[in-house]
């Protein structure tokens, strides 16, 4: 199988790239280890679009930053993604912070950040009445937004489809070796140019190739999500004063109703070890109640982590790191946020390294899966009539129908599990955190992919669900 370049990793960054590559003309291709893409820090983090005054001046993180948050409002309406430019505070809580506030200001103007400024804590309280009246000032960013991490980066990887992209799931990248024409991947991809966009393993991909070796560690984020109950207790994103591990512990609303407050920032060997600790849990509790006082805990309806790879440096690793060989690595904050420049940089790049043109006929927008909890009487009920199945509501809490997950189930990137279902249509993701719709999901998988209820699995192959029936014979 000959490309002229694939991508490895299907998390935002390398979904990204794949879709501005399929604005070339270039046989493109995606190899991604796990079921979905989707499946590793893209699908557990805050899924805020930073405004991008955080970065140090003249890095790349600065400049994606900026850039990214600017296409991302177009983007979410190309290709049909939930994005609510919501705006953020970033909260002091003393007098004598001022000065680190006032230095957050100025970088984001060197930066590029459009509509900063600094709020008196009076001022803030009037915009979110919720905020602790211990807030002294807030620099306050219009331009940031939040965004649903999971459609974003599907919406790229079908766009890219659309256009003649190939995604290969359950891929796992273990050997590459250089050659006459390019790279051999796995004994069965030949390519003249790879993308590592591969995350944590990263610096794996790259030392298989590289002579100047990286290695990439995981920093742990645990969060909570509260019910849609709650959701509105904050309409910002309220960071606090950022220190040496990030951003600091946020308060925000979710794209689609919810509260998060989170993350911790844990260093582990591990790049597996998703559990969350009380421990980390505690302290984003009383961390987060410094912005926000007034946050029931009695609303939390799941708690989780994610893990973001860290270089050594304290920038992104974007470059040709050997010939014809691109990385795209030690994407942590604000990696999702940069995506799209970064998917534009590096496509660039590539397209002038190939001598690529661009198509006339690139497919520039998307269409979603119908979202029935957002439609208007009529339109629900002249859909409901033209496929019973949305009819049939399987996930209460999220009002999913059965019309909505068999459409995800036949998409152009095809969910297969559990997890894939509650990644693009929500059944599961509610109040009760699957308790009810899960074994009814699980039927309408095996139905539609015609296998047995036992071959479903929660994510990867190593999930399974069921083993068998009661009162079976082993």
């Amino acid at each position: 199988m000959k490309y002229d370049v694939i991508v490895v990793g299907g998390g935002v960054i390398g979904c990204a790239i794949l879709r501005e590559l399929s604005k070339y003309n270039l046989k493109i291709a995606l190899l991604e280890k796990e079921e979905d893409v989707c499946s590793g820090t893209s699908k557990a983090n805050s899924a805020i679009i930073h405004a991008g005054y955080d970065a140090e001046n003249g890095t790349l993180k600065a400049r994606f930053n900026v850039e990214g948050c600017k296409l991302t409002k177009q983007l979410a309406k190309d290709l049909d993604f939930t994005y609510i430019n919501n705006g953020s505070f970033v909260v002091c809580f003393d007098e004598t912070d001022m000065p680190g506030l006032e230095n957050l200001y100025e970088r984001g103007i060197k930066n590029g950040v459009e509509g900063l400024e600094i709020i008196s804590g009076e001022k803030a309280r009037e915009l979110e009445p919720n905020l602790s009246k211990n807030v002294y000032a807030a620099l306050y960013a219009k331009s940031a937004g939040i965004v649903c991490p999971f459609e974003m980066t599907i919406a790229f990887g079908e766009n890219a489809i659309a256009n003649g992209a190939e995604i290969f799931l359950n891929t796992k990248v273990e050997k590459i070796i250089k050659n006459d024409e390019g790279y051999l991947i796995n004994d069965k991809y030949q390519t003249r140019c790879i993308v590592n966009a591969a995350g944590l393993y990263g610096d794996f991909i790259h030392n298989l190739v590289c002579e100047e070796k990286i290695e990439l560690s995981a920093r742990k984020g645990d969060y909570c999500l509260f019910d849609k109950e709650v959701g509105s207790l904050v309409k910002h994103t309220i960071f606090q004063l950022p220190n040496k591990f990030g951003k600091g512990v946020l308060v925000a609303p979710t794209a689609h109703g919810n509260m998060l407050i989170g993350p911790s920032a844990t260093d582990i060997l591990d790049k597996e070890a998703t559990a969350t600790t009380q421990k980390d849990l505690n302290m984003i509790i009383e961390k987060s109640r410094l912005s926000v006082e007034c946050i029931p805990m009695n609303k939390v309806i799941t708690s989780f982590s994610g893990l973001r790879a860290r270089p050594s440096g304290n920038d992104f690793i974007i470059k040709e790191a050997a010939d014809n060989f691109f990385d795209a690595v030690g994407i942590e904050s604000p990696g999702l946020s940069s995506a799209p420049a970064i998917g534009v940089y590096l496509s660039e790049m590539i397209a002038n390294k190939l001598n690529a043109r661009k198509k006339d006929n690139f497919i520039n927008t998307r269409k979603g899966i119908n979202k029935l909890n957002k439609m208007d009487k009529e339109t629900r009920a002249k859909l409901i009539k033209e496929n019973p199945l949305y009819g049939n509501i399987i996930c209460r809490c999220e009002e999913i129908s059965e019309g909505e997950i068999v459409d995800a189930i036949h998409r152009p990137i095809p969910a297969t599990s559990l997890d894939a279902i509650k990644r693009r249509v929500r059944a599961g993701m509610g109040r009760c955190q699957g308790g009810f719709c899960s074994p009814k999901v699980m039927e309408i998988i095996a139905r539609e992919l015609n296998k047995p209820l036992q071959e479903v699995t929660k994510n990867n192959s190593a999930s399974l669900l069921v083993y068998g029936r009661l009162g079976e014979e082993e």
